[in-house]
């Protein structure tokens, strides 16, 4: 796997393209998912009190270490980078995978990179290694720049409840912050101190829940503010390559759909009026392709542009996303509206991100404010 890439100022150019390593990783990722995520056995989770696929997330964390790709290798992980991170999210939004790599593997593992601390350096190595599933206690609905919600911190002990965290159920450890201004880990499995209520959540493949805390034990592992902002800003451009993921998708298989169904004896797919529709789905597709690509790059580079990077991918993504599904799901016919074709889980998952980690209108607000366009 390619090495770690300096954190430094990029240069002028952004590197768009995938690197041979990157596309390698791509058809490992692709093949294991193949073997371990079938649409079938994603919608029968849907529909039982286990949503999250523990078995893929030890194939992916702990057979393959893509857990630890964000984490140095001194610190215990793979000591690669974003752009190797947004190639694996591309592909489990493909397969709408039911694991919590975003929130795990880069949300709280980018909070506990900006940590202090043993405790931080512990926790860290933990979940590089896969063995161990963290969650930031910060609303999925939650924009990098946004304001989120703290807790109570009183005698080592923290108390008030938070709602809206994505892979709560999954956690073994939540990164709380605290309104002290602290970041604080506590057990996820700390029953008598941590209540875990699920809310009801429109993609049940990343579901939400309210987390309550009553005087539960918890240890600093630095500042809540810089750590909540860096696995924000890395959230919402590495969510952008999941998106990516899940429209790319849906393009590909409304294609092969329509080459294969047939209507007056030949492939709908040859009607005018959809090769128009399916035309311009392309185009949107490859542009989001490229504003994924820039966000990963300008992330993995320490660019002085990753805000605004950031910002362009998800105004953009959101609603390419969004409308490459619904397409999927209209030009699928009465296929599509089957509960047993998968396409009902990338319109669901397409809708939940699009507010996730901000809204593309809210994303747009920023990216004004970033370039000094405000509006008259």
């Amino acid at each position: 796997m390619e090495g770690p890439r300096p954190m430094t100022t990029r240069s002028t150019q952004p590197d768009l393209l995938y690197s041979e390593e990157e596309e390698a990783l791509r058809s490992v990722v692709r093949d294991l998912l193949r073997d371990h995520c079938e649409a079938a056995d994603v919608i029968a989770r849907t529909e039982s009190d286990a949503p999250h696929d523990r078995a893929l997330w030890k194939a992916l964390a702990d057979g393959m270490g893509l857990a630890g790709l964000l984490v140095p290798e001194a610190q215990g992980g793979q000591g690669a980078s974003h752009r190797e991170a947004a190639v694996v999210l591309e592909e489990l939004g493909r397969a709408v995978a039911p694991v919590p790599y975003l929130t795990s593997a880069v949300v709280a593992t980018e909070a506990l990179l900006a940590g202090e601390g043993d405790e931080a350096a512990k926790l860290l190595a933990a979940l590089a290694s896969g063995r161990t599933v963290g969650a930031l206690a910060v609303a999925l609905s939650v924009a990098p720049g946004g304001a989120y919600r703290a807790v109570r911190h009183e005698d080592g002990a923290l108390h008030g409840e938070l709602t809206g965290i994505a892979d709560a159920a999954a956690a073994d450890v939540l990164l709380v912050p605290g309104a002290d201004g602290g970041l604080y880990a506590v057990n996820a499995d700390d029953t008598a101190t941590v209540t875990i209520t699920p809310q009801v959540s429109f993609d049940l493949t990343r579901p939400v829940a309210t987390v309550t805390f009553d005087g539960a034990p918890a240890r600093r592992v630095g500042a809540a503010e810089p750590a909540v902002r860096r696995a924000l800003r890395a959230g919402a451009g590495l969510l952008a390559s999941e998106q990516l993921g899940v429209a790319d998708w849906c393009l590909t298989e409304t294609v092969r759909y329509l080459k294969e169904r047939k209507q007056f004896n030949r492939p709908v797919g040859g009607f005018q009026a959809l090769k128009h529709r399916l035309a311009q789905l392309w185009l949107e597709v490859v542009s989001l392709r490229a504003a994924a690509r820039n966000a990963a790059d300008a992330l993995a580079t320490g660019s002085a542009d990753s805000d605004v990077a950031v910002a362009v991918a998800q105004a953009y993504a959101a609603p390419v996303a969004v409308r490459t599904a619904e397409e999927a799901l209209q030009l699928h016919g009465g296929l599509g509206m089957t509960w047993e074709h998968p396409v009902h889980l990338y319109l669901k998952r397409a809708k939940a991100d699009s507010i996730a980690y901000g809204t593309a209108g809210g994303h747009r607000e920023a990216l004004a404010e970033l370039v000094d366009l405000r509006a008259p």
